[in-house]
């Protein structure tokens, strides 16, 4: 990935994709959740996400929430997209405002003018 542009202009993408998608048994399954398996593309709904934040003049590296328990299928299907983030462990699955509120923190570190 190429170097974001400077002063803070780039924004930094937050992916959260913590969740077990229950919802969509017998697809989607406690340790392959729906967001990490191929329903409408050959590749994987976070996958195409992480395909949307890939223009460096745009985005800056993104900021992937997840649960421990997802954390090799997160760093694999990264590494099979040719980019590089970076991966926060949820302990257990919390509610959306905790991992936004985290996302936001070390966002604010990185880059305490990105948007």
């Amino acid at each position: 990935m190429a170097e974001p542009v400077e002063g803070g202009d780039s924004m930094i993408p937050v992916i959260m994709c913590g969740g077990a998608g229950t919802r969509l048994w017998p697809v989607s399954r406690e340790s392959m959740p729906k967001q990490f398996v191929p329903l409408i593309d050959e590749r994987s709904t976070f996958q195409q996400a992480l395909d949307r934040v890939r223009d460096s003049e745009l985005f800056d590296r993104p900021i992937i929430m997840t649960n421990a328990d997802f954390r090799f299928i997160v760093a694999e299907q990264v590494r099979e997209c040719g980019l590089e983030a970076d991966i926060v462990l949820e302990p257990t699955r919390c509610d959306s405002a905790m991992a936004i509120a985290v996302a936001a923190l070390l966002a604010c570190e990185r880059e305490p003018t990105a948007k």
